[in-house]
């Protein structure tokens, strides 16, 4: 049985426009687009490790809305990813990359320009018929 992997991703919205991710050649799901996040450590909540994350990956506070916006799971050959999406705000700092190798601000009519990893494309056609 594959182990599930609990994850949480970031909507960050800031001037109508959405953060997208792409990650590293060398990681896993290489080359695909995400909302940044990543692993809920042991005795975490969902809304602090996206905090952590955030200021870990991207050296960034944002706010973080109460209510998740989407639950996905996706068996990938490496597990189950429970992937949990908040609406985020840029709070302080701007976005620099240290685990991504691209970051683009995309307003939500061109998502779909992007090659995402396929846990997140839940959240992104939710994005597309939401009010944000």
């Amino acid at each position: 049985m594959k182990k599930t992997i609990e994850v949480v991703g970031a909507i960050i919205v800031d001037n109508g426009k959405i953060l997208c991710a792409q990650r590293g050649p060398e990681k896993s799901l290489a080359n695909f687009w995400e909302f940044p996040g990543g692993k809920v450590e042991a005795n975490e909540a969902p809304i602090e490790a996206l905090k952590r994350e955030l200021t870990e990956e991207l050296l960034i506070t944002v706010t973080v809305e109460d209510e998740m916006f989407e639950s996905t799971k996706y068996e990938y050959d490496f597990g189950i990813v429970h992937l949990t999406t908040f609406i985020c705000h840029l709070q302080q700092g701007q976005p620099k990359l240290t685990e991504h190798v691209a970051i683009k601000w995309l307003p939500v009519e061109e998502l779909d320009s992007l090659e995402w990893a396929p846990a997140d494309i839940p959240t992104v056609e939710k994005l597309k018929t939401s009010k944000l």
